[in-house]
């Protein structure tokens, strides 16, 4: 089998860098479905506060790897830490320090935004006054103010899009797995997405994008699938 590895960008070396603790790290990090490979022994090791790109062709892997970091895939075999801790058995603990962006928007359609987003906040325990005054400002930073009480239903697929995006952040988690963020968006919301999801003071993240060139410019590290 071949092991992948990130390989860092830029040369930085420096002790500090080397002694504190990853954010993610992982060692023959692997997953089957049935007889089929999903994903190949990975390891992988990123430092908190760095972004990470994961790119790859289509089957490579790349939402495998995603969903596996958010704990919604337990792996089958080899050893992997996220935050610290280990999964699947302490996944628990990642509860309001990770947001997921998946491939498809994770919303209910029969649910408007805003009850979406209300959801959202009380799964990460976030108190009720400030999740509201939270959900507010993120729906107006997508220019979804106007659209917050429809139903997801009767949305756009980049509208829907831009709403996914507030449910990755509502939180203000430490770690950003973000599968094609960009998917369906225009550059005007390209723009506003990258206000809530692009780099930011103690926030890692993890990159999966069809868009190498994009992906290279946002990234600190390269995973190649």
């Amino acid at each position: 089998m071949t092991e992948t590895t990130a390989r860092e960008r830029g040369g930085a070396g420096a002790l500090a860098e080397r002694v504190r603790a990853p954010a993610i790290s992982a060692s023959g990090l692997r997953r089957e479905f049935g007889e089929r490979t999903g994903l190949h022994p990975v390891d992988l090791r990123l430092e908190a506060g760095r972004t990470l790109a994961v790119l790859g062709p289509n089957g490579s892997g790349k939402t495998t790897l995603l969903r596996v970091l958010a704990g919604l895939l337990r792996p089958s075999g080899g050893e992997v830490e996220v935050l610290g801790s280990s999964l699947p058995e302490a996944a628990w603990r990642l509860r309001g320090r990770v947001g997921y962006l998946g491939h498809r928007p994770m919303l209910y359609r029969d649910l408007s935004c805003r009850e979406n987003l209300r959801l959202a906040s009380r799964l990460n325990g976030l108190e009720r006054e400030a999740a509201e005054t939270r959900i507010s400002s993120l729906l107006a930073a997508v220019a979804m103010n106007g659209r917050a009480d429809d139903c997801v239903a009767e949305l756009s697929a980049g509208m829907a899009q831009r709403v996914s995006l507030c449910q990755a952040v509502l939180h203000e988690p430490e770690l950003l797995l973000l599968d094609e963020a960009e998917s369906h968006l225009d550059a005007e919301a390209r723009e506003l997405a990258e206000g809530l999801i692009g780099p930011a003071p103690g926030r890692t993240r993890v990159l999966v994008s069809h868009d190498r060139e994009r992906a290279l410019d946002a990234a600190d590290a390269v995973l190649e699938l």
